[in-house]
């Protein structure tokens, strides 16, 4: 059995919100939790529509359904970033392109991508999947002049950027086709799971909410239970408990921004100059921290575990694609192909960081790294 930690990497964050929702909900209140959810979470990030899903990996794959992704159709994505990104594109037979990272933010590399696009045009290349690691953006509006000038779809996977912003204005708002959030981010697992799909494109929300119920089709006049199919769908339904509590955390997610900041410059004012360890950038006065990612300049690994036999779960984000066996057999991916994401792969490391830690927690986690990294030669 493994030794339960102090300090766990992640924590789900309860309130007396939350737990006021879901009583309504289980006490079979009036209350439709999801339509409430859709409703609220439009306003939130100021888009047009929005469509609750079962997962965030629910959203992805509905995004790929709305945009008729097809076998044989092209999807670009970054090299680090979570599995189900190119899994729900493997799903339709399509195939995932990767594409190198810059070393500062983890992110795809804008230059690399643009290469790639004036190199490949293709009616078969439909969209760029861009991940938001820790919430923090690339230069979105270069990437969306890349869309208008390439014709092709941009779907932001924005499961870390949950309140996050660029130039002011809420990630979910700021010109993607497509947004796709996660209420249970990729090992940050929260109590529920939960997913939202947005967009301002008419089109595409209405042929998402027809596929996310087995595009069935009622007449209004019929009785509930005749009805049709016109298309191939899936559920990808949120239940009325999940939406309930989901509610509540996006309420309370602008208080939880502000607090991870505070836990990240507490962090950095502490960490900066300590041997061995690499602070993230802290110019960037959007960065949600919604990560809070150093670089170990050697030993990554048996660092994490000191860690751990101090109490304090870590993370990673993530181990580049190219280095999974699916994905280097199909594609015959070498290992020095995505020579950025593989250097950083073997330094990064996240840290414990949530609203509910406490000042004495960031303190132990700090003391535990200062502690480590002189053992370190």
């Amino acid at each position: 059995m493994k030794k339960e930690l102090k300090i766990p990497f992640s924590k789900y964050e309860s309130s007396r919100a939350a737990h006021s929702y879901v009583s309504d909900a289980l006490d079979g209140e009036d209350v439709n939790q999801v339509a409430e959810l859709e409703e609220e979470f439009s306003n939130y990030v100021g888009a047009s529509y929005a469509l609750a899903t079962s997962h965030g990996t629910s959203a992805l794959h509905l995004a790929m359904l709305a945009l008729d992704l097809k076998r044989g159709d092209k999807i670009v994505c970054c090299v680090n970033a979570h599995p189900s990104i190119p899994e729900v594109v493997r799903h339709f037979d399509a195939e995932p392109v990767f594409i190198d990272i810059e070393d500062v933010t983890y992110n795809m590399n804008l230059d690399k991508l643009e290469e790639y696009l004036e190199a490949n045009s293709s009616k078969k290349l439909k969209a760029v999947i861009i991940s938001h690691l820790g919430g923090v953006t690339v230069d979105l509006e270069r990437l969306y002049a890349m869309g208008r000038r390439f014709g092709v779809k941009i779907v932001e996977d924005a499961s870390d950027a949950l309140g996050a912003t660029y130039k002011g204005e809420k990630i979910g708002s700021t010109g993607g086709d497509i947004v796709c959030f996660n209420f249970s981010p990729h090992l940050k697992k929260n109590i529920c799971n939960g997913g939202m799909l947005v967009t301002d494109d008419d089109e595409i929300m209405e042929r998402a909410r027809l596929l996310a119920n087995h595009a069935m089709v009622r007449d209004e006049d019929a009785l509930e239970y005749i009805y049709d199919v016109v298309d191939i769908g899936n559920d990808y339904s949120l239940s009325q408990l999940n939406a309930a509590y989901i509610r509540a955390q996006v309420m309370e997610q602008d208080s939880n921004i502000q607090r991870q900041k505070e836990i990240a410059q507490m962090y950095s004012a502490e960490l900066d100059g300590v041997d061995h360890v690499t602070i993230p950038d802290m110019s960037n006065e959007e960065n949600p921290f919604s990560l809070y990612i150093i670089k170990i300049d050697k030993n990554r690994d048996s660092f994490a575990v000191a860690l751990r036999e101090e109490g304090i779960g870590t993370g990673l984000h993530y181990i580049p694609l190219h280095l999974l066996s699916y994905y280097k057999a199909k594609y015959a991916l070498r290992v020095n192909d995505f020579p950025v994401a593989l250097r950083s792969f073997q330094q990064v490391l996240s840290l414990p960081i949530y609203a509910s830690m406490s000042d004495d927690d960031v303190k132990t986690v700090i003391a535990a790294i200062k502690k480590i990294a002189k053992t370190r030669v």
